[in-house]
């Protein structure tokens, strides 16, 4: 018998472990990317992961929580479950993060960690930590194994739950002994046991005549929709809905691409950095129809005061968001793709011409603008000239400032999944990891991360992740050298006082707010020479007139790329509502 046909009869002969287990059951979960950072005691499922590169690609972050993140960007991007695996203690531990975001967004995120053995559990054994006791209230679900037998039946119920019902992060945590426990004859078919896990009902024909009588009896509806929507793949119900009442739609941070940005009854988003319009009509609006929204408080600001000349239909596959925040006049417990489809046959066209009429009037006298100044270059104008040169066709990421408001309100959106971005919790570093992430979901899409040069720095490494993976993600970094959003609001509440929100040298003028000019006269750091220094192309822009033939440049490249563009550090987002305002306070300039 030669080496070769040795090798492979000791393969066929090899015992299955529970490692085996786990990683045979991602694979029959239709799992295909997993993000992998290796560990002592996660070595293991490591090596199961090796015995099926023909299957599932593990891409190795440089970073616990950009692994996390990336597997969060893989599953908005996608609409599939993102896998995650960190070993015990540390690299349990810095995918907590990650783990609120999901939860808070409603991710569906199967997290696995790798725990020291079972009979040192409790000792404070080398990188112990009490994982799901930590992570337990910012997950859907989470499980401690103990037996290896219950490897298959907890990997069901795992993904189960995270992509039923409201979806969210699940946790497995995974003891090395468990990992190396032979199972014979595993069953991967086993009944899941969930007693207490009950989907949310169909909506009844009596609650939908109910919603259609409000809809008949209204003169002013709208619709404020939310990641619902995308949780239910709801967004060709939802304008079918939309178009078919005639109803305009105002959306959250994370229902973008609801409706397209160019569509006539798109009223773009809504909230504290909202359209003056979108704000004003909720405001005026005699029927709020509210679909897979939590009426958080940045969309309502002083919650008394919004929406409240209003009825209000509240549609949300999670009961204990109904009556949460906003008392609803009519509670729809049920998925928003439920509802839709069960109302979209019935739904007929209102008399709503007054009503589109005086939003016109709104639009034409408070437009989304901006300053056409030719001296700098404003993040505004970046975002508006990406936007008309890629014409919807991308996946767009962010960090979390200014920068992603900017974003969201500059950037036209023809499609859910296409915008990606942390919006409950606002991590910031959460960009370029979540970027890698979407893009290995589609290797051929144009996948663009837009960052500040705060949030960038927090999770900088992973352009090595990007280049050793050979994943062509493109950053575009707005770059005016401080904390943005705080020293806007330091600009508006706190006279301008600069409290540790420069990211340059503290002997720089700019630390304690005095620079003379819109850019400090020195850079730092040198985000080119950073992204060299990983093998990634880059290039710095400061005047106007380079942006157009920049952006190409970067658009064209076949690899990853960092466009470094440097911005006024006094530029605002506006409009602005202040923090628990209403629209009668907002900050137009």
């Amino acid at each position: 018998m030669s080496a070769i046909e040795n090798c492979k009869v000791q393969t066929a002969a090899r015992p299955t472990t529970g490692a085996d287990v786990l990683v045979e059951s991602l694979a029959r979960h239709g799992v295909d990317v997993v993000f992998a950072y290796p560990g002592g005691a996660s070595m293991p499922m490591h090596q199961a992961l090796t015995r099926y590169r023909d299957r599932i690609r593990t891409i190795l972050p440089r970073h616990e929580q950009g692994g996390i993140f990336a597997a969060e960007g893989f599953a908005r991007a996608s609409g599939r479950p993102g896998v995650v695996m960190a070993t015990s203690g540390p690299g349990a531990l810095n995918l907590v993060t990650g783990l609120a975001d999901a939860k808070m967004d409603s991710i569906p995120l199967i997290a696995i960690t790798g725990q020291v053995p079972t009979h040192v559990i409790g000792t404070d054994a080398f990188q112990e930590t009490p994982t799901v006791e930590v992570c337990r209230a910012i997950c859907k679900h989470a499980y401690l194994v103990q037996n290896a037998r219950d490897i298959a039946r907890i990997m069901k119920e795992a993904f189960y739950l995270a992509t039923t019902g409201r979806p969210g992060p699940v946790l497995i945590d995974m003891p090395k002994d468990i990992q190396n426990t032979i199972v014979a004859n595993p069953d991967y078919d086993v009944e899941m046991d969930l007693p207490g896990y009950v989907l949310p009902p169909e909506p009844t024909p009596a609650k939908i005549r109910e919603v259609l009588a409000a809809i008949k009896e209204s003169q002013r509806p709208i619709i404020y929709c939310g990641g619902g929507v995308l949780a239910s793949n709801a967004g060709d119900e939802l304008r079918e809905f939309a178009s078919k009442a005639g109803i305009p739609v105002a959306m959250t941070v994370h229902g973008l691409g609801s409706m397209p940005s160019d569509h006539y009854l798109s009223l773009d988003m809504l909230g504290m950095h909202g359209t003056v319009y979108a704000n004003l009509a909720v405001s005026q609006a005699d029927l709020l129809l509210a679909f897979g929204v939590r009426f958080d408080d940045r969309v309502t600001g002083k919650l008394s005061e919004f929406a409240k000349h209003g009825k209000i239909v509240h549609v949300d596959i999670d009961a204990s968001e109904i009556n949460k925040n906003k008392l609803a006049h009519i509670p729809v417990h049920s998925d928003v793709k439920s509802f839709l489809k069960a109302i979209n046959p019935q739904v007929v066209s209102g008399d709503y011409g007054a009503w589109r009429h005086q939003i016109d009037e709104w639009r034409a006298s408070d437009p989304m603008t901006y300053d056409q100044r030719d001296d700098v270059i404003l993040p505004q104008y970046v975002l508006d000239e990406f936007s008309k040169l890629t014409k919807g066709e991308f996946i767009m990421s962010t960090g979390v400032g200014q920068h992603q408001m900017w974003a969201a309100q500059w950037t036209k959106f023809n499609r859910l999944r296409s915008w990606i971005t942390s919006g409950g919790l606002g991590s910031m570093g959460y960009g370029l990891p979540a970027a890698m992430g979407a893009q290995a979901a589609f290797p051929d899409a144009l996948v663009v991360d837009i960052d500040g040069d705060g949030s960038f720095l927090m999770n900088i490494q992973e352009l090595a992740t990007v280049f050793c993976e050979d994943l062509p993600v493109k950053v575009i970094v707005l770059n005016n050298q401080h904390l943005g959003m705080v020293v806007q609001w330091e600009d508006r509440f706190h006279q301008g006082n600069r409290a540790h929100t420069y990211l340059g040298p503290i002997h720089h003028p700019e630390a304690i707010g005095q620079g003379a000019g819109e850019q400090p006269e020195e850079l730092y750091p040198d985000f080119i020479q950073i992204a060299k220094g990983f093998g990634v192309k880059a290039r710095q822009i400061r005047r106007k007139e380079e942006v157009g033939e920049a952006l190409l440049e970067m658009i064209n490249h076949k690899g990853p790329y960092v466009l470094d563009v440097l911005v006024p550090y006094q530029e605002h987002v506006l409009p602005m509502i202040p923090s628990g305002g209403t629209v009668r306070d907002v900050i137009k300039t």
